[in-house]
């Protein structure tokens, strides 16, 4: 992973980093009724191209009837039951290049942390040549993307805000990190959420929990990532601790989720995503999840975090799958370790620079051998 190494640089270095953010957001209920308005501008003489990539849970749902979409358009429905791959938005951008008359002047992402990714990706492909592969690491990207808006229907990734769409390759799981990633609009509809299943409400804001506490537990850290990691950090433990209101729970997740992706544009996170990247690596175990499956046997590094992570488990009634890798190979077992212990930012961050000397691979098989 050489082309990831530098991040720690990028981050640290003498000269700060002057990353991009998203341009525009919206936030409300029902403010998903402003992408008409908001696409208007970008359609110009109202031939303009927009994709809608939008998770198929939604199809023929009210949501799907809201989509604001004219004759030109694309409207592509995908599953998000997988991890988003490369080889998926090489074909995504493929298809659009085949069947739009012209460059599209906006690619819009409708669902979670995965099509949120896909969204990034493709608006990114569909204007840079080669596989999306080759732009897995950091700062590879060289053109700019399409314009590219993000509409959240679950909170808790982050994908929304940050820097990097996270991809399945053909040798490793890695986010394409670049000054072209970031969405240019955002629209925050709370009421998006609405009648997400418990399981996976809780998983997805696990992510965004779990995430604040490698930030502010790292190495990394500085004010900038402090300041938005304790906001997401003290929203969680209100929606996952407290006893709040069907709407204050979603408006508050959906700010932690923000913040918490804010949290780690200048910071990094660590172990539990280094083994959760192994995990869905071989296992295809989805994001939110794997974190989980993994930050309940790290309570040598996160003693707090893990402690008020089995409260929440406990209040919300949530078990946690057992034995999912007991069949696993020596093979599967030796791919894991060896995605997890290439991740050495991550690493870093949450161990130091001598973090090789701190945790070994027996200790990463040891804890994938428990999941």
């Amino acid at each position: 992973m050489k082309d990831s190494l530098n991040i720690k640089a990028a981050l640290q270095g003498s000269k700060p980093r002057n990353f991009p953010m998203v341009s525009r957001v919206v936030f409300g209920s029902g403010s998903f009724d402003q992408l008409d308005e908001i696409l208007e501008p970008l359609r110009g003489d109202a031939e303009g191209i927009v994709v809608f990539l939008m998770d198929d849970v939604f199809e023929d749902t009210h949501l799907h009837g809201r989509i604001p979409s004219m004759e030109q358009d694309l409207l592509i429905l995908i599953s998000a039951k997988e991890e988003p791959k490369t080889e998926q938005v090489d074909a995504l951008a493929a298809h659009i290049t085949r069947n739009a008359s012209d460059l599209p002047v906006a690619v819009v992402g409708i669902g979670g942390g995965t099509l949120l990714d896909l969204a990034k990706a493709v608006a990114i492909m569909v204007n840079n040549t080669g596989s999306s592969a080759e732009y897995q690491g950091w700062d590879l990207v060289n053109t700019p993307a399409v314009y590219h808006i993000g509409v959240p229907t679950l909170s808790g990734t982050g994908a929304e805000v940050s820097r990097t769409t996270v991809l399945m390759g053909p040798e490793r799981k890695l986010g394409i990190n670049s000054d072209y990633t970031p969405f240019d609009q955002v629209i925050l509809d709370p009421d998006l959420t609405i009648g997400v299943p418990r399981d996976q409400w809780f998983f997805t804001g696990m992510d965004c929990y779990i995430h604040c506490v490698e930030s502010l537990n790292g190495s990394y850290i500085n004010a900038f990532s402090q300041s938005y990691g304790e906001m997401a950090l003290a929203l969680c433990k209100e929606v996952f601790l407290e006893d709040l209101s069907p709407e204050e729970s979603r408006e508050k997740l959906m700010m932690a989720s923000w913040h918490g992706g804010m949290s780690i544009a200048y910071s990094q996170v660590g172990i539990a995503h280094a083994l959760s990247y192994g995990l869905a690596y071989v296992m295809g175990t989805p994001h939110g999840l794997g974190n989980c499956l993994v930050f309940q046997h790290l309570e040598a590094f996160y003693p707090e975090g893990v402690r008020l992570f089995r409260q929440m488990l406990r209040k919300h009634h949530i078990e946690l799958p057992l034995k999912i890798t007991r069949s696993c190979s020596q093979s599967d077992f030796e791919t894991m370790i060896e995605v997890s212990y290439g991740m050495e930012p991550l690493w870093e961050n949450a161990l130091g620079p001598d973090w090789k000397s701190i945790i070994s691979r027996d200790q990463l098989l040891e804890i994938f051998q428990k999941i």
